[in-house]
């Protein structure tokens, strides 16, 4: 098994995270902090980089399944593990971040917490974000997900759960798997649903965001709400 200890002090990730701080270092070199050792004949940011060259991204990367990450020479169950751990501190964080803000003011504010949960998923998945009556975060729930290119939406569900959470207002956003985000009729119409039941228990349907691969559709902002 090959380690880093002979290299230069200033080229071992560790110690060049410590001197220069985490911005300094490429993908392979944070992913093998956390892989810690490599194998036979491979280094830790050798088997991250094959890593990467493999999956393409890191979103990629983040969204295998354990046992597949397991098929990486020099990734054991235990290696799979600590990336996982790290990708739902990284989700976490942003969600953090999304209930300390005062309140959302525009399909922006919320964009990069939804793209780290709904990226790359093989099927679709529908999520709502509960507002209070000043904008302000209550809390972010899966409520339904679906085969590769489609997803049913209740909204009854929708309701209750919006009545449960004592909501004054509601984000509805959901992925397109074919990493395309614009809106097909169904999600205008599944949108004019939403509006017109959530309007009949005076809770607002501020948005309602399509993420794709390369950004969101904001349905307000097309002028469907």
């Amino acid at each position: 098994m090959i380690t880093l200890n002979k290299w230069p002090k200033e080229e071992r990730p560790r110690e060049k995270l410590l001197r220069f701080g985490p911005r300094s270092l490429s993908d392979a070199e944070l992913i093998a902090i956390l892989l810690r050792v490599g194998t036979k004949g491979k280094t830790a940011i050798d088997v991250a980089r094959l890593l990467l060259k493999s999956h393409g991204s890191l979103r990629s990367i983040f969204n295998s399944s354990v046992d597949s990450l397991c098929q990486h020479q020099g990734i054991g169950e235990s290696k799979a593990v600590q990336l996982y751990a790290a990708l739902e501190l990284g989700q976490r964080l942003q969600k953090e971040k999304l209930l300390r803000q005062e309140g959302l003011t525009s399909p922006r504010d919320c964009e990069d917490y939804l793209r780290s949960w709904l990226n790359d998923k093989p099927y679709e998945c529908f999520v709502c974000i509960f507002l209070d009556n000043k904008n302000r975060v209550i809390s972010c729930e899966e409520l339904f997900r679906g085969t590769i290119d489609q997803v049913s939406v209740y909204p009854r569900e929708v309701l209750r759960t919006a009545l449960e959470k004592q909501s004054s207002a509601i984000i509805v956003a959901h992925n397109h798997p074919s990493g395309v985000a614009e809106p097909s009729v169904a999600d205008v119409e599944i949108t004019e649903r939403l509006k017109k039941s959530l309007e009949l228990l005076n809770i607002r349907l501020l948005d309602h965001l399509i993420m794709g691969e390369q950004g969101a559709v904001s349905l307000a902002e097309r002028g469907y709400l």
